[in-house]
């Protein structure tokens, strides 16, 4: 007998639909996966046949079951097929009707005991799902919250094998989930708050106004400073006053994180905007994704939000020049031999480092012991082209005696995030329906539009190009770096003094001497 049972496979962060084909004929009791499995799938048929005899149905021995997995030509991964295989080879034995098989989706790891084990990738498979057509899906209890979040679909979530076998048999008899994904981020969001905030922050008023900057427009910063001087304090408390996650973009980074297998089981909405920090020692699959079987990297995981790379020069150079084209298009593609994923990267960069190997170069206190070589060959590990695609080079300073020994409280992160709210609803305003929204994703022929600049502001890039050696990109940077600093100012034109602040941030190498 033959039975066709319908579910998704993964590719990247997308999916597709999967037809479990069963085939039911003479035998000694074998299930032959074909299809290109890996082998959690090839496992499966030992977790299928234990999960049908906790259930008290009987295989019989003379059959042999030949199950497909279509189309054959990609491959399959992971146990999320247990289900649909087990329920084909019930149907295809006689046990379930095959003609309601048609109506469903099936998702889901089978114990031993046919209890029904949370797999990863649920929300793109729900999607897929709904994307073809069908309206209902089967998945375990732990991920049904997530499958609930893609609006039309109506959600089975079960926790045993028995109680898929009853809702085939009789789905009005079986009630699915009911939820409402939007009333579900608004409530989660409600409870969202900060550990960190600026008002903890002693002086540096220099760098929190251009981390206000990055904030506002969407513009990477990297703060050099010796030892103490506050740099990861300052980097940590940036999340306080970005502005909030919309609901479409709070469904994209779940569905990248759901196929990352890092939802967590209290909360199957990702509200807020992630904060990725790898260590120096990470490697270049853990930074950039992809391995035996493929995963996003940290550079996906800080999709929508912030990657903050600490000691930023001791990454290994070749680590650190995967994140130029990133910076450029907002994705990242990994290519293997058996095939090209593409994983969404559109963050901000915060990169923090010291002026030198001792960390004291320019330091009005302890002296450094660094030669001018030494200090070259320092700043050699970061490439010109990664230091152009920065928009903002911010020299973190020692704070001094009366700065440290105040006791008043620094301007507050709620105050900061106010502003950076205004801004960004100004770059809304400006282009409504535009896909880059921040004036740091602005494109050569936007930057041409929104941020046309007078005689005056001409003669300061002019002079500017000369001074600092300003490439194409560079010059192009400065005039989205100053369009965020009148979007701040609530001003509707570039102003010179606008320029002559954003000019600023682009003389790092000049201020550490190197």
């Amino acid at each position: 007998m033959f039975a066709r049972v319908y579910s998704g496979g993964l590719t990247g962060v997308e999916a597709y639909r999967i037809e479990v084909e069963v085939d039911a004929g003479g035998g000694i009791g074998q299930i032959l996966i074909v299809g290109l499995p890996d082998a959690a799938v090839k496992e499966s048929q030992e977790r299928v046949r234990s999960a049908i005899k906790a259930c008290s149905f009987l295989m019989p021995p003379g059959k042999k079951w030949v199950v497909n997995l279509a189309p054959a030509d990609t491959r399959k991964e992971g146990p999320a097929y247990d289900l649909p295989i087990a329920v084909g080879i019930l149907a295809a034995t006689g046990y379930l009707p095959t003609e309601s098989l048609a109506d469903f989706w099936l998702i889901g790891e089978l114990g031993l005991d046919g209890s029904l084990r949370p797999v990863s990738g649920v929300l793109p498979l729900s999607i897929a799902c709904e994307s073809s057509g069908m309206k209902n899906i089967v998945v375990p209890e732990a991920n049904a919250d997530e499958a609930a979040l893609v609006e039309g679909l109506t959600v089975y979530p079960v926790s045993h094998l028995k109680q898929v076998c009853s809702i085939i048999t009789d789905a009005a008899s079986y009630a699915p989930l009911n939820t409402c994904a939007s009333e579900m981020f608004r409530l989660n969001q409600q409870g969202l708050g900060f550990d960190y905030d600026y008002a903890d922050v002693k002086g540096q008023e220099h760098a929190k106004r251009a981390l206000e900057i990055a904030a506002a427009g969407r513009h990477n910063i990297l703060m050099v400073g010796p030892p103490g001087s506050g740099k990861s304090m300052l980097a940590c408390r940036l999340p306080s006053i970005m502005p909030p996650l919309e609901f479409a973009e709070a469904l994209e980074l779940t569905k990248l994180y759901s196929v990352a297998g890092r939802l967590s089981n209290k909360r199957s909405l990702v509200c807020h905007r992630p904060f990725r920090a790898p260590h120096h020692s990470a490697s270049a699959t853990g930074l950039i994704g992809g391995g035996s079987i493929p995963k996003p990297g940290e550079i996906s995981l800080s999709h929508l939000g912030i990657l903050f790379l600490d000691e930023l020069t001791e990454f290994p150079r070749g680590h650190l020049e995967v994140l130029r084209q990133p910076l450029e298009t907002g994705n990242i593609t990994i290519s293997r031999a058996q095939q090209t994923l593409t994983y969404p990267a559109s963050f901000l960069l915060v990169g923090a480092c010291n002026p030198c190997s001792c960390g004291y170069r320019g330091d009005p206190v302890k002296y450094c012991v660094c030669t001018p070589s030494q200090a070259e060959r320092y700043w050699a590990r970061l490439s010109g082209p990664l230091l152009d695609r920065i928009d903002l080079h911010v020299d973190v300073s020692r704070l001094k005696e009366n700065e440290l020994a105040s006791t008043e409280c620094g301007e507050s992160s709620e105050l900061i995030r106010l502003r950076v709210l205004r801004a960004v609803e100004r770059q809304r305003m400006r282009s409504p329906g535009r896909q880059a929204t921040y004036n740091g994703q602005l494109n050569h022929q936007q930057v041409l539009k929104f941020c046309q600049v007078d005689d005056q502001s001409r003669t300061l890039l002019a002079r500017a190009i000369t001074q600092l050696g300003l490439s194409a990109r560079a010059y192009d940077r400065v005039l989205r770096v100053s369009r965020t600093i009148a979007d701040l100012s609530d001003s509707e034109k570039i102003m010179p003094m606008h320029v002559a602040e954003a000019i600023q941030y682009r003389g790092l190498k000049h201020t550490v001497g190197v």
